[in-house]
């Protein structure tokens, strides 16, 4: 897990995002019908990198709609407790800079 989130983080520095949200995925997927607020917090960290990519395309309003879905599951972030709750916390910090970045002071 800790190579994927790294592998995640490297590509969202370089603005891969479509390769981050692969790199992410491959964690999610497996998982994916699990009832778990972990994987739900995944789901969110590979939505905000599908939202990059979509801005980075220009297609801002169906960027703005799957952002929606990272801002949803972000609450989960302090309800995880695991060897993860770090990097995850990390990780929510570095997509949200991204996110004013390129979205400059979007509300």
């Amino acid at each position: 897990m800790k190579n994927k989130i790294e592998n995640f983080k490297k590509c969202l520095f370089e603005e891969r995002f479509y390769d981050a949200h692969e790199a992410l995925e491959e964690a999610w997927f497996p998982r994916r019908f699990e009832v778990s607020d972990e994987v739900k917090l995944l789901k969110g960290f590979i939505n905000a990198s599908v939202s990059f990519e979509l801005f980075k395309r220009e297609r801002e309003k169906q960027s703005k709609k799957v952002w929606a879905n990272y801002l949803k599951y972000r609450p989960l972030l302090f309800k995880v407790q695991n060897s993860y709750s770090n990097e995850y916390y990390q990780l929510s910090r570095l997509v949200e800079d991204i996110h004013k970045k390129h979205h400059h002071k979007e509300k």
